[in-house]
């Protein structure tokens, strides 16, 4: 990065976000625009959160979420204290599944069982290879969840970064990549529409999934590699029950 790339583009101005389905989810198509348009360059220091904060009119929480997904989808990259940059076209993931192909509650469910399939394996290889490192990533990152649980947030960057603590801890260098064909997609809620279900029923499943995640950690922790598929299984599996039910009840909804 040269000198230019320091300093913020002060070239573009996004509007405020209206009040849609999913605010994390229409900002990252915005600024994913911006960067598809040329008009954010690759080198390019995205705007600070204040920034995007005052521009877009959302909390500072939708704007990391958002910058966490671009970074999953490969469009940008973060450095530590000084901010999220475009990333080249040639280091990004060819093949992804792009949000705006999520059309329907039965695309998440979908989507859920290709994980189902391959994040059950992934967390038995890495109880299996673990390594200190590995596992205090995995610790540290279960930690980051709950205290963004407890601050009332909706801890989708957490909850990515877990699960891909989990796909480094492999050792198999192909785990990871897997994220770059899911995206942003890897942790539904952030696309899901918020109203399908009520606040009181959504806290409860956060605090459910922080533990879930226990279990997960300290079975890979421990090395037992059975338990962790079994941990992991039985955490996607509810997430895929989740969803399952939410799309009933909304297809009774709009039928009524």
């Amino acid at each position: 990065m040269d000198g230019r790339s320091e300093a913020p583009v002060q070239g573009i101005e996004l509007a405020p976000l209206a009040p849609p389905a999913n605010l994390t989810a229409e900002l990252v198509r915005r600024l994913a625009a911006e960067i598809r348009a040329g008009r954010l360059r690759p080198g390019d220091r995205l705007p600070t959160e204040q920034a995007l904060m005052r521009q877009a009119g959302v909390s500072r929480t939708v704007v990391r979420e958002a910058v966490a997904a671009l970074r999953a989808e490969g469009l940008v990259l973060t450095r530590q204290g000084v901010g999220a940059f475009v990333a080249d076209p040639s280091t990004r993931g060819h093949v992804r599944i792009d949000p705006g192909e999520m059309r329907s509650l039965n695309d998440v469910l979908q989507v859920i069982e290709l994980r189902i399939a391959l994040e059950t394996e992934a967390a038995g290889l890495a109880a299996e290879r673990r390594t200190v490192q590995a596992s205090e990533r995995i610790a540290q990152a279960a930690a980051a969840f709950d205290k963004a649980v407890d601050a009332g947030e909706n801890a989708v960057a957490q909850d990515l970064e877990f699960h891909r603590a989990i796909f480094a801890a492999t050792g198999n260098s192909f785990f990871p990549r897997f994220l770059e064909f899911l995206g942003p997609m890897l942790i539904p809620r952030q696309t899901v529409r918020p109203y399908l279900e009520e606040p009181e029923a959504r806290t409860a499943y956060l605090q459910r999934v922080r533990e879930e995640h226990a279990r997960i950690a300290s079975a890979i922790a421990s090395g037992q590699a059975s338990a962790a598929r079994n941990a992991m299984r039985r955490h996607l599996v509810a997430s895929r029950d989740r969803y399952a039910r939410m799309a009933e009840r909304f297809a009774v909804n709009e039928g009524g």
